[in-house]
């Protein structure tokens, strides 16, 4: 099996060199060209299917509509000119701290 952060550079890396190719070469591409918007609606509605998944109870399901949620996830960050890995060094950084001290940091900023 493969290491997981190394799943997410190999899917970032993907996602990062298909972003500005054609549009009819890639899904990624394709997303991309429409802009913004087909992406936030794109993220949107996997949000939703992963949330219904939740509630139907179908373990499987779920974890289909969260790998879709976080692969449209990575194409926003790319799209935005971020990463996985900045989210990744973000959760490394919480990590050991309570949320609610967390949360309070971020709300006293």
């Amino acid at each position: 099996m493969t290491d997981s952060s190394d799943i997410l550079q190999q899917l970032q890396q993907t996602v990062m060199d298909r972003l500005n190719a054609e549009p009819d070469s890639s899904y990624v591409a394709s997303l991309a060209h429409k802009g913004l918007d087909a992406i936030l609606k794109k993220v949107g509605e996997e949000a939703t299917e992963t949330v219904m998944a939740a509630k139907d109870g179908d373990v499987d399901k779920l974890v289909y509509e969260v790998a879709d949620l976080w692969f449209h996830t990575i194409v926003l960050l790319a799209q935005q000119g971020s990463s996985a890995q900045a989210v990744i060094s973000e959760l490394e950084r919480r990590t050991g701290v309570s949320g609610l001290t967390e949360k309070a940091a971020r709300t006293n900023t």
